[in-house]
């Protein structure tokens, strides 16, 4: 089994979500006692979420290209940034390192091609929703993407950062995602993306109509399967 290097804290209580489904999957797929091979660093997000509200993504991919370094230098075979946000800079994240980086979009359009599904409506930060980086992946791939309306985008990006970031779980937030949902699904999407890592911990395919995927499981399944070639 390949060393996983896992580039977290972005926040922390989605990185707990991959080393908790990481562990699972293994278990479940190889058996007896066998658990994950993982490295993981977890950087401050207070610090990363300033940049980010600044928009300096130079100095944030550059924290987080010394952060890849250090994941490979531990030995670290394959590496797994456990936000969907920092993708933004994955080009800078990777430079200098030769353990492959396993994207999150391209993961999830995968599976959402291989299901013969085409519109998903997307769900995540407003970086990830209002920028190109994320949509543009998934477009590669022959998806057309739908994202919520600026009042929607603006009131998902809210309880991301103020609540779900911060372990906070409320059932009016709950209601909330289930309605921009909706008025997703009666625009015409097809299946729904949870395109931040954290939109797991309030949506599922328990309360959403259309077909459900979550990135986080998504990509801890690719890299178990990477690691074991």
């Amino acid at each position: 089994m390949k060393m996983i290097g896992i580039l977290g804290g972005m926040s922390v209580a989605s990185t707990q979500i991959y080393y908790r489904e990481l562990a699972r999957l293994t278990r479940d797929r190889l058996g007896g006692l066998h658990s994950p091979e993982l490295l993981i660093r977890s950087v401050d997000f207070d610090r990363i979420a300033k940049l980010q509200a600044a928009s300096d993504w130079v100095t944030a991919g550059q924290v987080l290209n010394a952060e890849a370094r250090a994941l490979e230098r531990g030995g670290a075979q394959l590496l797994l940034l456990a936000t969907n946000t920092m993708h933004k800079v994955a080009d800078q994240i990777v430079e200098g390192i030769e353990m492959p980086l396993l994207h999150i979009a391209d993961a999830t359009a995968d599976i959402i091609a291989s299901r013969g599904l085409q519109r998903p409506g997307l769900m995540a930060t407003a970086f990830t929703m209002e920028q190109s980086f994320y949509i543009d992946r998934l477009k590669a791939k022959d998806l057309i993407p739908l994202v919520p309306n600026a009042e929607d985008r603006a009131e998902t990006h809210r309880i991301i950062y103020e609540e779900l970031c911060r372990d906070v779980i409320k059932d009016d937030s709950r209601t909330i995602f289930e309605t921009i949902a909706k008025r997703l699904v009666a625009r015409g999407c097809d299946c729904l993306i949870l395109g931040c890592t954290e939109i797991g911990m309030l949506l599922s395919q328990e309360n959403v109509s259309v077909p459900v995927f979550d990135t986080t499981l998504i990509h801890c399944e690719a890299a178990l399967s990477a690691a074991l070639t």
